[in-house]
């Protein structure tokens, strides 16, 4: 509700609107209208889930041991849910330590790759989303089909994930401006006008 809010919808209206918040620990998928929670789906994938896949998927493809910060820091900056995006970003250099041999090394590391390593979580989500879509009431789903859905959260800065949603689920997706901090924005909000918005903040 907050990130809702914090995107610039207006929440009292009878309008379904879907918002999907990819945070760190979790990804919540709901439908809110009149002010309400329609619907409310939550997984345990998300932010976290992407950096374990990046390191896991160095550590299997090219023996190469990196820690939690770098892996964020490759997700950062290359970290893409398509593998063929229009804008790519240019390759990096990773350092880690070789599991053979116990030696620091360095590779150069594409977007492919990324998004190659992150594909089994984003199906994940996207199944998510579909089944959220299935118990939205009929004449909310009608809505969200004009509307499109709403990205939020860290993880809607992957590059081409709204592409990627899209495809997938043949409706409009739409990020959010700066969404790292549509909650934050929301909770703002929410606190200034608490008498018009007392249920955000229950």
């Amino acid at each position: 509700m907050a990130a809702a809010l914090g995107i610039g919808i207006d929440v009292e209206e009878p309008v379904g609107n879907m918002i999907i918040d990819i945070g760190g620990g979790t990804t919540g998928i709901t439908v809110i209208a009149l002010a309400g929670i329609v619907c409310d789906q939550s997984i345990r994938i998300a932010g976290d889930e992407f950096t374990a896949d990046i390191m896991e998927a160095l550590r299997r493809y090219h023996s190469l041991l990196i820690g939690e910060r770098t892996a964020e820091q490759i997700k950062i900056q290359i970290g893409a849910a398509l593998k063929d995006l229009d804008n790519p970003p240019d390759d990096i250099p990773v350092n880690g330590r070789d599991l053979v041999t116990g030696i620091p090394k360095q590779i150069m590391v594409s977007y492919q790759e990324i998004a190659e390593a992150l594909d089994k979580s984003i199906f994940k989500i996207e199944e998510a989303i579909l089944k959220a879509l299935e118990t939205t009431p009929p004449e909310l789903a009608g809505d969200i089909y004009r509307r499109g859905l709403y990205l939020t959260g860290g993880g809607a800065l992957l590059r081409g994930l709204d592409k990627r949603l899209s495809q997938k689920i043949k409706l409009p997706v739409h990020i959010a401006d700066d969404p790292l901090k549509s909650v934050v924005r929301g909770t703002g909000i929410a606190l200034k006008n608490y008498d018009r918005y007392p249920f955000v903040m229950r």
